[in-house]
């Protein structure tokens, strides 16, 4: 089954995931996006008004994918963009326009983009079900769609400045683990290793990318529903809780039509990859 919506970037089916030391990661201003005194213009316009409207917006730090390697190990070539940088490429209402010129001016439709990296994450339950929440109706995009959980890595939570990383190269963090501890309030020893299952692009976001994981979960589904509605520290992102059987077709399930694209993009890598038990 296809989505125009959402497409693989790679997938990890050959090894039914890869632990975290089969993947690095290099960071390098090399692998920052292209810009000119125009595009960073019409990004401050375009951040300017949507502020304005969403006052509880806030700009941050994000890794930028560049490209993949995949010999000896998986690599991951980053950058670093912005939150503001995002909305105003991406997001905005130019992004066909620049993936025009960046073809045209540097030979890659994402040159001029930002490509803001996010992780998600499929959490197998002890009991043999997939979590989802159910995205609030103020976050930036895809509000009151299922999701899973997850979001974008922020340098600042990685060991170092913006600056730093940019001069080092570390092996992939596990960020999903943090991200699902924030989001849906499970304790970190509850969790396995995250096995990388794949990469995927966003389409309606002009192919932001993101790396999706499988992690299981030694909790019960009424365990960590119990959790979810005590909060957690990103609690306000998400106003519910929904379960599905990991063992049936997810693809068919009448809630597929509700799920944001990062979400069909993670279930069709589960359900290609196959990962194996932790």
């Amino acid at each position: 089954m296809t989505d125009p919506e959402v497409s693989l970037l790679l997938h990890c089916a050959a090894w039914r995931g890869l632990r975290q030391s089969h993947v690095r990661v290099e960071l390098s201003e090399r692998y920052n996006r292209q810009t000119d005194a125009a595009l960073q213009r019409h990004i401050e316009e375009v951040w300017t008004a949507r502020v304005s409207k969403e006052p509880w917006l806030f700009d941050g730090a994000k890794f930028r994918l560049h490209s993949t390697a995949s010999a000896p190990l998986l690599t991951l070539r980053l950058g670093l963009t912005s939150y503001k940088d995002y909305l105003g490429t991406n997001w905005s209402s130019r992004a066909v326009e620049l993936h025009k010129r960046g073809e045209a001016e540097f030979g890659s439709s994402q040159a001029l983009l930002a490509q803001p990296l996010g992780v998600g994450a499929v959490v197998c339950t002890g009991d043999g079900q997939v979590v989802f929440i159910r995205r609030s109706q103020e976050v930036a995009e895809a509000g009151g769609k299922l999701d899973l959980p997850g979001g974008h890595p922020e340098p600042k939570r990685s060991g170092g400045s913006p600056e730093s990383l940019t001069k080092q190269k570390h092996r992939w963090p596990s960020h999903a683990l943090g991200l699902i501890c924030q989001q849906v309030n499970i304790p970190l020893s509850s969790l396995g290793e995250p096995l990388l299952m794949g990469m995927i692009l966003n389409h309606t976001s002009a192919g932001r990318p993101s790396a999706e994981f499988y992690i299981s979960c030694s909790l019960s589904s009424d365990k960590i529903r119990e959790l979810y509605w005590k909060g957690g520290a990103e609690a306000n992102e998400s106003t519910d809780i929904v379960f599905l059987t990991a063992q049936k077709n997810i693809l068919t399930t009448p809630l597929w039509q509700e799920m944001c694209p990062s979400a069909k993009g993670a279930v069709l890598l589960f359900q290609t990859v196959k990962p194996k038990q932790l």
